[in-house]
């Protein structure tokens, strides 16, 4: 699904569509107005550095986040780091590490667990950085970072997405905030994982995996063939009566027709909730049965286990403390496949709500799984060793407020980034970080396959290729769209080659290259697309970033 913006302002009646814009766009003279050299929306990773490298470099800063969570999924429950090849991680994103490994020397880090009995999964002797931690750790790195960098930060200020910015040409002047204040800048850069901002200033984005057709490559779009891991056991039924199928489907099970492999479509990866779970008993809450539980939602769970599975279906990774970053794993899980789908384009209140489907999908999960009498008591016993963190998300439960939102929109810019990137069959000459991570996507839906059996599909997940680097221009957009913007998270890529760039540390590593472009268009007095790659990765190199392998 491609979004572009309209054309009546590319032909002749451009300068009147640009003062028919100035006039309807302006704010009232009433209107609270704050001013600012760069506005940054979003406290992702990617903000945040951000953030403090424009600060480090002498601007007036402005970091704004629309709810309460700083930091997205690092301090969201994000805590075993997903890169594949970690010397490509350089500048700000590997001094988060570092100081890591700082915040764990200390002694008093150490509540549930003596530091050498902790055996870190991403740890290796001689290391000076550290890639597993608890989300109170990496929340306690980011504010102290924040705080003695002097950035601004604001929190509760979601844009207000009922209104245009106002962009009378190219060049974004002001942002409307739901409290009703404008935020004028110079410059802006939307570090959001949904690109919200990119949208309104009308900049062409997708959503949605493209057809393999449209950039030569292989894994994009429908993908059956690939769809062998996070699968059911075989012959689990899809229907109400496991008989009949005019019993109808169960929830989340999809009755559109099914494409091809390899064509086009609007669907969207599966989101979740990452879970730092504990079997600590003086930290541990254990899980709860939630208001509203349908034992109907978990039926393809207990069919599962009926027709073979032996293990507890999700992922965990140890992190300190006795603590865990828990994934999703096997055919039913932490993932809600199909929930995902309308979460780009909603509205607070949707996503709101859509959150909220995500919690209770989980909470009901995590409580069938300890305490269900059709779930097999060695997996009950095994569940129910774990529960939420006490000492974590204190103010929702143990859970975690930052749906992993694995995709959203991706802005499509002068470069895309697609597969062939990702495998080194095409270069680029302009890069401002590297990517290390296997060409990657959860599930999409869950249909009824031509046996059928319920079956999931959408799942990729191909390596074996050595890192690649990221162009400039899939951060910035066409000049014709707008000259004063940057997207270091919504970035352009294909849907396949997003599954591989979408990493958090990654996200650090644009964070700081889209500061630093910021910074030499406004030196420099240049549209973004005008900043000099050659003076650009002079910086960048100055900086320790890494660009090419």
């Amino acid at each position: 699904m491609r979004f572009e913006p309209t054309n009546v302002l590319m032909g002749k009646p451009y300068a009147l569509a640009c003062l028919l814009l100035a006039i309807s766009f302006t704010p009232s003279s009433r209107a609270q107005v704050e001013s600012r050299d760069v506005v940054i929306y979003g406290s992702t990773p990617a903000g945040i550095v951000a953030a403090i490298q424009l600060r480090e470099l002498g601007h007036n800063v402005l970091l704004l986040e629309p709810s309460e969570h700083v930091g997205g999924m690092t301090t969201g429950g994000l805590g075993a780091t997903d890169i594949g090849n970690k010397q490509v991680i350089g500048g700000m994103a590997r001094e988060f590490y570092r100081r890591v490994l700082r915040y764990y020397e200390s002694e008093s880090a150490w509540r549930f667990q003596k530091r050498d009995d902790y055996k870190g999964a991403h740890q290796k002797p001689g290391e000076t950085s550290q890639w597993t931690f608890e989300p109170r750790a990496a929340a306690s790195i980011y504010r102290n970072w924040i705080e003695t960098s002097k950035v601004e930060l604001r929190l509760n200020t979601p844009l207000d997405r009922s209104r245009s910015v106002d962009k009378p040409s190219q060049r974004i002047v002001k942002i409307p905030l739901m409290d009703g204040k404008w935020i004028a800048a110079d410059f802006f850069i939307d570090a959001s994982y949904e690109g919200d901002l990119m949208a309104m200033a009308a900049v062409s984005y997708t959503i949605g995996r493209e057809a393999n057709a449209m950039y030569s490559e292989t894994l994009n779009g429908v993908q059956f063939a690939q769809s062998k891991k996070h699968q059911f056991m075989p012959s689990v039924s899809p229907y109400r009566t496991a008989t009949d199928p005019k019993s109808g489907l169960l929830p989340g099970i999809s009755s559109e027709p099914q494409k091809p492999d390899g064509s086009m479509d609007s669907h969207v990866q599966a989101y979740c909730l990452r879970m730092t779970l504990t079997d600590s008993p003086e930290n541990r809450i254990p899980f709860e049965k939630p208001e509203g539980y349908r034992e109907e939602d978990y039926e393809l769970l207990f069919r599962n286990f009926e027709a073979g599975l032996k293990q507890v279906p999700w992922h965990s990774i140890g992190m300190p403390n006795r603590k865990t970053d828990t994934n999703n794993n096997t055919g039913f899980s932490t993932d809600f496949i199909g929930m995902s789908d309308r979460w780009p384009e909603a509205d607070d209140a949707e996503r709101k709500d859509l959150y909220q489907q995500h919690l209770r999908y989980q909470q009901g999960l995590c409580w069938t799984l300890a305490n269900h009498q059709r779930v097999p008591t060695a997996i009950r016993a095994e569940a129910a060793k774990w529960g939420l963190s006490r000492d974590e998300f204190m103010q929702h439960g143990g859970w975690s407020p930052q749906l992993y939102v694995r995709e959203a929109r991706r802005m499509i810019g002068a470069a895309v980034m697609n597969e062939q990137h990702c495998r080194g069959t095409l270069r680029v000459d302009d890069s401002v970080g590297m990517a290390a991570y296997t060409m990657d996507s959860h599930n999409v839906q869950r249909i009824v396959g031509a046996d059928g059996f319920v079956q999931n599909e959408g799942d990729v997940q191909v390596g074996g290729f050595p890192p690649f680097s990221i162009s400039y221009r899939s951060i910035i957009p066409k000049r014709e769209q707008c000259t004063n913007l940057v997207v270091p998270v919504c970035l352009s890529a294909s849907h396949i080659a997003y599954g591989s760039i979408r990493m958090e540390p990654v996200f650090m590593v644009l964070g700081q290259s889209a500061a630093d472009a910021v910074h030499l268009a406004i030196k420099n007095q240049q549209a973004i697309q005008d900043v000099r790659y050659d003076e650009l990765k002079t910086l960048l190199d100055s900086q320790g970033q890494v660009l090419s392998y």
